[in-house]
């Protein structure tokens, strides 16, 4: 197992103490696990279970809170339709990142690191500082001004240091890249290791449908970590022949804030002058994804596609969602109606599957706000 440069292809011993290649390149990680179905004998249902399909060595350093093995829960919605919802709001810190923040802490406990930096717009940080308290790991969070008050006063619960940055996502992941380089960045996006623990969300569905995979699956496309996550672990369960079928990723965005959008419609697009307005989804406002191109490769490969919705459909999704009973934060509102509006236009034998991304916890001023509507 090695790091990989994205663009040069040189290699680095995953031994080292590095986040970046040469002039920051982007780095992969080179693993082919070796794993069959008996492994998981008497295992418990969390993502541990799929130890062998993670790049992690030991096993006594695992940074956990047995993690995972969240609800698949059959949700009918209002327009006749009905898909599965892996329910990953449930996890320790209320969202889907304690699956790359586990394996990320890990990595960085396994190498003796004691300081990490990271940016978010609130769910990440809340995991990375949730995990790197477990781990006994210092943490410095950027996040922009206006993110909800209960994601920083999560991640202050949990220890961190908050650096709160008058600007957007762009402008918080620049100062936060900075202040990594006399550290390790911990970036949900910009580290490799995070997303093999996105990728576990991809086993665990097709262990909960009996080792099939869907025909599609419905994601958030802010900074892509489950996308790229996801397509990663789908990958590796085809090339292992456990799975027949990698399913069509659909990623879903805001129309105030639609990057990947925009890049698929023009290869050409400057994402550097791309002004985008704001969103009450604030997960995926991130007007300038690192791996835009990773996250382009995954929904081109899988024949998916790029759904925008606009604010409306958000709050009307996150008003059916709360009807039945799941209190689920507006960025999770903004995939459930992207969902709705792939689901409109489907064969209703399709196996389709998507999740709620965080919990309404995250957001109780946006939330305040859109039941005052």
């Amino acid at each position: 197992m090695n790091l990989i440069g994205q663009k040069s292809s040189k290699t680095y011993s995953a031994n080292l103490n590095i986040w970046h290649g040469e002039n920051y390149e982007l780095l992969d990680i080179d693993f082919k696990p070796n794993f069959n179905l008996n492994f998981l004998e008497r295992r418990p249902f969390n993502m541990w279970r799929y130890r062998e399909l993670i790049p992690i060595e030991k096993n006594s350093q695992i940074v956990s809170f047995e993690e995972g093995g969240t609800p698949l829960t059959k949700v009918n919605f209002l327009n006749g339709c009905s898909a599965y919802i892996k329910q990953e709001q449930l996890f320790q810190s209320g969202s889907y990142k304690d699956r790359g923040s586990s394996v990320l802490i890990t990595k960085a406990k396994q190498l003796g690191i004691k300081h990490v930096v990271q940016d978010s717009s609130g769910n990440a940080g809340a995991s990375i500082a949730t995990y790197a308290r477990k781990a006994n790991i210092q943490c410095d969070i950027y996040v922009p001004a206006d993110t909800s008050k209960s994601k920083t006063m999560q991640i202050l619960a949990m220890g961190a240091s908050i650096f709160s940055v008058q600007g957007n996502r762009k402008e918080t992941a620049a100062q936060a890249f900075e202040a990594a380089k006399k550290s390790y960045y911990a970036s949900h996006c910009f580290n490799p290791y995070f997303f093999h623990g996105t990728k576990t969300f991809a086993y665990e569905i097709c262990e909960q449908l009996n080792w099939n995979a869907p025909d599609s699956i419905v994601l958030p496309a802010g900074n892509g970590t489950l996308i790229i996550g996801s397509f990663i672990g789908f990958k590796e369960l085809f090339a292992l022949g456990i799975i027949s079928k990698i399913p069509k990723i659909i990623a879903v965005q805001s129309t105030n804030c639609d990057p990947i959008n925009r890049l698929q419609q023009n290869p050409h697009f400057n994402l550097d002058l791309y002004e985008a307005q704001e969103t009450i989804a604030e997960g995926i406002a991130i007007p300038n994804p690192i791996r835009a191109e990773d996250m382009l490769e995954a929904i081109k490969a899988t024949f998916g596609e790029v759904i925008c919705v606009t604010e409306t459909e958000i709050i009307l999704a996150w008003k059916e969602m709360s009807q039945q009973g799941f209190f689920i934060e507006p960025t999770s509102a903004a995939c459930i109606a992207g969902l709705t509006q792939y689901l409109s236009g489907l064969d209703r034998t399709e196996v389709c599957v998507s999740l709620f991304s965080g919990s309404g916890l995250k957001s109780i001023e946006k939330i305040t706000k859109i039941l005052a509507m």
